[in-house]
């Protein structure tokens, strides 16, 4: 599962207001990406993501095993508060932008080349042991660009506990800016909306249409992988699968 927000126009009170679009996609128990719910709220705070998951349980949200998305408090809290069990991957690209602004620029190339190459290793062992390699390279220098990437180690794994097949497709929300952009493609022919419903009929017609498209387009996740990541993550655990009558969108 993946958690984005958008920031949006609307006219409210005879004003002009930022709203925020939330949004949220996964992979079903047949290997198919969907849309799963979309929520616009004044803010992008705790209160708005912790109503837009629990409205989302409530429709029939169950088995989420990891949740990505960036390092916003307000959401990881939802998260932990209303899906039980799931695991949380700290966006790569986010954190990748959150290490650079704690980084002297002049050092950025060298700790951005190392920071890549933790994701290039061919089992977690490795990943793991390259990310101590990271940071014993950067502490003598840097000492507080090491301890941030200490603090964010095991967010920014989580990955490692699933298969490496899967592992491009969890790491980050690039899949999900490009629905992103798709989005933004359409409402920047708006500009401001003149209310939120009519900001949820466009969203939700271009969420809609995504959603079919990946319904009859090809699995995004074999099978086989979402099997073994099962048995990888709760050997002994009952699965949960996900009610396929779940409505794709939510006001």
């Amino acid at each position: 599962m993946a958690a984005d927000a958008l920031v949006l126009k609307v006219r409210e009170g005879g004003r002009v207001v930022n709203v925020h679009a939330l949004l949220a996609t996964g992979v079903n128990a047949d290997g198919h990406r969907e849309i799963l719910g979309l929520q616009v709220t004044s803010a992008e705070d705790g209160a708005g993501w912790l109503g837009f998951f629990r409205d989302l349980t409530a429709r029939g949200l169950a088995g989420v095993a990891l949740v990505t998305s960036d390092a916003h408090r307000g959401l990881t809290e939802a998260i932990g508060a209303t899906l039980p069990g799931a695991a949380w991957q700290r966006c790569r690209t986010h954190y990748a932008a959150n290490l650079m602004s704690a980084t002297p620029k002049a050092s950025w190339p060298w700790v951005k080349t190392l920071l890549h190459s933790v994701y290039d290793q061919p089992d977690a062992a490795s990943v793991q042991a390259q990310y101590d390699r990271l940071i014993d390279a950067i502490d003598g220098k840097l000492p507080k660009v090491a301890a941030h990437l200490d603090a964010a180690r095991a967010d920014v794994l989580a990955f490692t506990a699933f298969p490496k097949e899967l592992w491009r497709q969890i790491w980050s929300n690039n899949p999900q800016e490009r629905l992103n952009r798709e989005i933004r493609r359409r409402t920047d022919v708006v500009g401001i909306f003149p209310g939120r419903d009519s900001l949820i009929r466009l969203v939700g017609a271009v969420l809609a249409e995504q959603h079919d498209e990946w319904a009859e387009g090809r699995r995004y996740l074999g099978l086989d992988i979402l099997a073994r990541s099962r048995i990888t993550l709760a050997p002994s655990a009952t699965e949960v699968t996900p009610d396929k009558d779940l409505p794709a969108l939510s006001a």
